[in-house]
């Protein structure tokens, strides 16, 4: 006899009608999880990583972020598989501060604030994603409207792409990590047999001079290096279509952060030992904004450039479309919760899937891709870092302490001490653009966001006579 048909239907679905169902098993949540952290991101980002320590030695930077990462990586995977659900830190903000009370506060926060962090991400691939086809198609380099509306139009190809069931959706993430993995593969494989250890340790003079400017330049290194690394949690957003995920979860956002922390460093130290990282800072240039294609052009000439190119244009793909895919179910989860426009909480009736919280997503992230790159990845990073990373670490403390009835079918190895690093490393490159020229701005757009939030919702409470306005008792 087969299978009830809602054997891999989430805990607490219908039993008829639309619903999510678990599919993913551990290959396609890491696969997931790294098309998304690889994606574009070291393929635009190595000379703004240099730029921030004028020099090579802003390499330390990628350890930094490492640390920092794997530190993190330990909260989510606890909570993650202690509260696996659609929205991922969504519901770990929701269940860990008592969903009853300061819960529905954090979980508005930051399904607020995902609206001025998410799209921003995934236009970061759109435009990094544009600046790579400007390499093949010249004419669009000199024509920066031209350019924004392309990135736009990338996002509006994706959010189509992605308008179908999770199982077809599963099938073709994978392909595109095969792809991620073999351009990656390529470039290390070549610049490893390639390197020039003069150019790769060419520092400038007083390089490792350790002051306020280098301290300064370290942090927003490592903001950007931690930008690399986002997508480590990407599945967690999808946990209520994933197979065992008190298993699964865990063992994807530890297998993807180590994998990527190696396969990142090593794209950055090929780049860096084949192409002059002066070329690199020049804003404009060809080695500004296509090191690779460059890097590959010195080594094989224009027909690997132009291979490698297109390459990484589709490994772009990839990321956008991993983001946007979990992204996508954050509104869904918060609707469904009556903490967001109760319109986006609903299932296509036929493809089993967020389809009206996707076309929000994907409608932002158009919008979004009309902006320029440094300013998004860094207002990206500094719109999201206190109520998603700070939160969801004090979330996970305050889950310990107050529900110990909790299953955690996983645990961190030395609590509490990756939680407490993770913490203290994001409020130092949470505060280091501050003290950068103009870093101000980015500080106004945090608070500004977070303060908007807080007043949205008490607006909604006050209409809804929800806590804190209907008392401490459940809504």
């Amino acid at each position: 006899m087969s299978a009830p048909d809602n054997a891999d239907r989430p805990a607490g679905s219908p039993a008829q009608g639309p619903h999510l169902r678990r599919k993913l098993g551990l290959l396609n949540a890491t696969s997931i999880n790294m098309s998304n952290m690889i994606g574009i991101g070291p393929f635009i980002t190595v000379p703004i990583i240099l730029g921030t320590m004028g020099g090579p030695q802003a390499l330390i930077a990628w350890f930094a972020g490492a640390i920092l990462a794997i530190a993190d990586g330990l909260v989510i995977s606890e909570l993650g598989a202690a509260l696996p659900g659609s929205g991922g830190t969504y519901t770990f903000l929701r269940d860990s501060y008592n969903r009853a009370t300061w819960g529905k506060l954090m979980a508005w926060l930051f399904a607020w604030e995902f609206l001025f962090f998410g799209p921003l991400e995934i236009a970061s691939g759109t435009i990094g994603m544009t600046q790579y086809v400007s390499y093949l198609w010249k004419p669009l380099a000199s024509h920066p409207w031209e350019m924004k509306l392309v990135a736009a139009g990338i996002a509006v190809l994706v959010m189509l792409s992605l308008y179908r069931k999770i199982h077809d959706v599963a099938l073709l993430m994978m392909i595109l990590w095969i792809t991620t993995l073999v351009t990656t593969g390529w470039v290390i494989v070549t610049g490893l047999t390639h390197t020039n250890y003069h150019l790769a340790f060419d520092f400038p003079p007083g390089a490792f001079h350790l002051n306020w400017a280098f301290l300064t330049g370290l942090g927003n290194g490592t903001i950007v290096v931690i930008f690399n690394y986002l997508g480590y949690y990407q599945v967690c957003y999808l946990g209520d279509e994933v197979k065992r995920p008190e298993r699964t979860i865990p063992s994807a956002v530890i297998i993807s952060i180590l994998a990527v922390t190696l396969i990142d460093f090593l794209l950055t130290f090929c780049f860096v030992s084949v192409v002059p990282w002066r070329d690199m800072m020049a804003q404009g240039s060809p080695a500004n904004l296509a090191v690779a294609s460059v890097f590959m052009q010195k080594i094989y000439g224009h027909w690997a450039a132009v291979a490698l190119t297109a390459m990484i244009v589709f490994t772009a793909f990839a990321s956008v479309f991993a983001l946007m895919l979990g992204y996508s179910r954050i509104p869904y989860a918060a609707a469904r919760d009556g903490l967001f426009f109760g319109w986006f909480g609903t299932l296509h009736p036929k493809g089993e899937f967020p389809n009206r919280s996707l076309l929000l997503v994907g409608a932002l992230a158009a919008v979004a891709s009309m902006f320029s790159l440094g300013d998004v990845i860094t207002g990206l990073m500094v719109a999201r870092i206190l109520v998603q990373f700070v939160g969801h670490t004090i979330g996970l403390l305050v889950l310990r302490k107050t529900q110990p009835e909790v299953k955690l079918p996983f645990k961190m190895w030395l609590y509490p001490a990756p939680a407490v690093l993770a913490l203290v490393g994001w409020l130092y490159i949470f505060a280091s653009p501050a003290f950068e020229p103009g870093g101000w701005k980015f500080m106004v757009y945090a608070f500004a966001t977070i303060g908007a939030g807080i007043a949205g919702y008490f607006i909604l409470a006050y209409k809804n006579r929800m806590w804190p306005i209907a008392g401490r008792r459940p809504t």
